[in-house]
């Protein structure tokens, strides 16, 4: 009788539809020295499992050192000041051009006919539309890369 149960829960087994109680009675079956002869082959695979199951890994895994995070902020820190003195530097210039010279209808980019008007504005938006896709599935990335490593290093 155990026979023929212990070949119904492999049945089981093999279409996914046990429960833990009975992989634990499996496993405890082909454990034991006493296992059918045509049910010779599953004792390895069973057997393997319970093996890897106690092994446990010794691999360290190397985290950032805090010292290159403080030095990564620093540099950030002197990128952004260059960049913000550029911006000011760039609008003071800019600024300064004289404004007695009259500018030319063209240059403003401005449209005498509504659907010229409309079709510019659409191409601008396009393009401006899939510039923001690229930047927004980037951002998904690194939103992905976040959570991983939260997961791996539990902060």
């Amino acid at each position: 009788m155990e026979l023929d149960k212990i070949e119904n829960i492999l049945e089981k087994y093999f279409q996914g539809e046990t429960t833990i109680a009975e992989e634990n009675q499996l496993k405890e079956y082909f454990s034991s020295s006493n296992v059918a002869q045509h049910l010779e082959q599953y004792k390895p695979m069973f057997g393997y499992f319970s093996q890897v199951k106690q092994q446990k890994s010794m691999q360290e895994i190397p985290l950032p050192k805090s010292r290159d995070k403080k030095r990564n902020v620093a540099w950030l820190s002197i990128a952004a000041s260059i960049v913000v003195l550029l911006g000011i530097g760039t609008y003071f210039f800019a600024s300064e051009k004289p404004a007695a010279q009259p500018v030319a209808q063209s240059e403003l980019g401005t449209y005498d006919n509504p659907e010229e008007a409309l079709a510019a504005t659409q191409k601008a938006l396009a393009l401006l539309s899939n510039n923001v896709n690229v930047g927004i599935e980037s951002v998904q990335y690194i939103q992905e890369y976040e959570q991983s490593k939260n997961k791996i290093f539990k902060q």
